[in-house]
């Protein structure tokens, strides 16, 4: 994408492809947590985390701002 798209660099496919499995995972993770017959008080308290750090690192990837930004420094890997 060119830079007339208000500075986003990745689509939101590849955003959504890249977290998706962080999403299963989560959302796996409150399956099972429900499944065992733990409170069901607890899938409460463990989902809105899940969908939190989803939407961060969706909105990172799709910025752009979960790239590597090292570029050429002044570090040689020298001591």
């Amino acid at each position: 994408m060119d830079d007339t798209d208000g500075g986003f660099r990745k689509g939101r496919k590849t955003a959504t492809f890249v977290i998706l499995p962080f999403v299963a995972l989560g959302i796996g993770n409150l399956i099972l947590i429900l499944l065992w017959g733990i409170d069901p008080l607890w899938g409460f308290l463990v989902l809105p985390p899940i969908l939190f750090i989803s939407a961060i690192g969706w909105i990172a990837i799709r910025g752009g701002f979960a790239e590597d930004r090292t570029g050429d420094g002044d570090y040689n890997g020298g001591v």
